[in-house]
């Protein structure tokens, strides 16, 4: 036999060198869709521990204050939505009573009279329900001053009835103050207070032509009585300078004089500032009414389509026509 017929691996070193290698796998015996676990150690390389790495550390999160608008409770949200809930109800029910009740049914209010008289009220009034919110201040000054009228002429009357009584007068002036004070008290409110509470409710302007003729009139008077005029049977600067003088005796002034001079002359003093707010009052109103672009003749307009409107009026002049 030849040295070519001898099996190379054969040979103890070489079986040895082939037994280490199929031991120790390489790069190229990893199977990446081998389940079992194997690790790839270079060759020569001594056997070591598995890597095991650390945990990491996590880092704790600032700590967290609630507000005070986040503290609220799930009673605190109960507790609003009762409310909110009866607040509710409440505009129910008072729609369903303004539903039920008559369209415009409002019960006489003024003047207010005690429940034990005979006479009732005469008519509806209420400043915060009929008068538009921008108009309230004015109708309630208005109605101010027409209360501040009727205070001066219950004065004048008591001053009236001094200069009766102190032997200053023959009884003129306490006659005229009697009869402005059960006259023009009612007249005035039925005559220029109504007429502007009407105006500047339903914005008419026929209303506020009839205040404006009234009123001015008014004005008129609150001066006359001021001046105090002999015979007018105002209590004013006039008359009080007649009181402090002694009025009509010759024996000249006492101390009754001078008391009802005094009185006389704090009644003028009133009707002079009741002069001044008329002037004010019907200046400003005016000055609101020519703003608006009202007119004579939208008043008058307004007051003939009232009249063809009324029912009585047709009636009566049908009735007139049928006659003729």
């Amino acid at each position: 036999m030849s040295a070519f017929d001898e099996n190379p691996f054969a040979d103890p070193s070489v079986q040895q060198a082939t037994a280490n290698s199929a031991q120790t796998p390489g790069l190229d015996d990893y199977d990446p869709f081998n389940k079992q676990k194997t690790t790839v150690a270079p060759a020569g390389a001594p056997p070591s521990q598995p890597a095991v790495m650390s945990p990491t550390q996590e880092v704790a999160p600032p700590q967290y204050t609630p507000t005070a608008q986040q503290t609220v409770t799930s009673a605190d949200f109960q507790r609003r939505q009762d409310e909110l809930e009866r607040k509710a109800a409440e505009l129910a029910r008072r729609e369903e009573e303004l539903k039920s009740s008559p369209y415009n049914a409002r019960v006489n209010n003024w003047p207010p009279l005690p429940g034990f008289l005979p006479c009732q009220p005469c008519f509806y009034q209420d400043i915060n329900v009929d008068i538009p919110v921008e108009f309230q201040e004015m109708v309630k000054r208005l109605y101010y001053l027409w209360l501040f009228h009727a205070v001066l002429l219950l004065g004048n009357l008591f001053g009236g009835t001094c200069f009766l009584f102190g032997g200053l007068d023959n009884g003129s002036m306490f006659g005229l103050s009697l009869v402005y004070t059960f006259f023009f008290i009612p007249l005035s409110f039925l005559c220029w207070f109504r007429p502007a509470y009407k105006a500047f409710r339903s914005d008419s302007s026929f209303n506020f032509m009839v205040f404006f003729f009234i009123f001015f009139c008014q004005f008129c008077f609150s001066v006359v009585m001021a001046l105090g005029i002999p015979g007018t049977g105002g209590s004013g600067i006039i008359t009080a300078i007649v009181t402090f003088r002694g009025g009509t005796r010759n024996d000249g002034a006492t101390g009754g004089d001078y008391f009802i001079g005094f009185i006389v002359l704090l009644i003028a003093l009133g009707f002079s500032a009741a002069a001044l707010a008329d002037f004010f009052m019907l200046t400003k109103i005016h000055g609101y009414y020519r703003a608006t672009g009202a007119s004579l003749s939208k008043a008058q307009a307004e007051f003939t389509t009232n009249v063809l409107s009324n029912d009585g009026v047709r009636n009566a002049a049908a009735s007139a026509a049928a006659a003729g």
